[in-house]
């Protein structure tokens, strides 16, 4: 969401919206200004049992709904989240903390503010995202490399290979087959370990 103002507006705009709230003065401030935003909203209320298809973003009223049927609601859809609370109460703080709220906003709500939050709950949300993402591709990396060493090792070791010929069997088939040299790696490391079973292992 880095960029010009206009493109964050318009990044709002496409958030497909549920409002988890009592439908009381404060649920209708949130609603109403959201709608203004232009994005889609929906509202429940009390808690779903699911969200609806599409739900990236939600705003759920902490004091009144129960957080472990709220975590188990959200799981697998990995919205953003905005708590709206009413007192920084111990039992709101760890509602907060349990939920991964990525922003929060107190009551009594105000038109003034909501945008704010929304705009950096969305952020924060993207740039966890981003993050995990990178994190999956490290160590991603890191257990292909683990793979290739060990059947480097397993060639040094079973066939006599010098530790370059090893590396450079493994990266020859990978390229010949047009896939990872961890594919073949685990390939090689599989086969070794039937063999093991099976009482072949010279």
């Amino acid at each position: 969401m880095k960029g010009h103002p206009r493109r964050i507006l318009e990044d709002l705009r496409r958030a497909r919206v549920l409002v988890i709230h009592p439908r009381d003065e404060d649920g209708e401030v949130l609603i109403g200004q959201l709608r203004r935003l232009g994005c889609e909203v929906k509202a429940a209320w009390p808690l779903p049992a699911v969200l609806p298809e599409g739900t990236d973003t939600v705003f759920v009223s902490v004091e009144d709904t129960a957080t472990d049927q709220a975590v188990q609601v959200f799981e697998g859809h990995d919205p953003a989240i905005i708590a709206v609370v009413t007192y920084e109460s111990p039992t709101s703080l760890r509602a907060i903390y349990d939920l991964n709220a990525h922003g929060v906003m107190s009551k009594p709500l105000r038109p003034l503010g909501i945008l704010t939050q929304f705009t950096l709950a969305r952020y924060r949300h993207g740039y966890e995202a981003r993050l995990s993402a990178k994190v999956r591709k490290l160590e991603d990396t890191l257990k292909g490399r683990r793979l290739v060493d060990r059947a480097i090792r397993l060639l040094v070791d079973e066939q006599g290979l010098e530790e370059d010929a090893a590396y450079r069997l493994l990266r020859d088939q990978a390229t010949s087959e047009r896939i990872t040299m961890a594919a073949i790696a685990e390939d090689l490391i599989a086969a070794h370990e039937t063999m093991r079973r099976l009482g072949l292992k010279r």
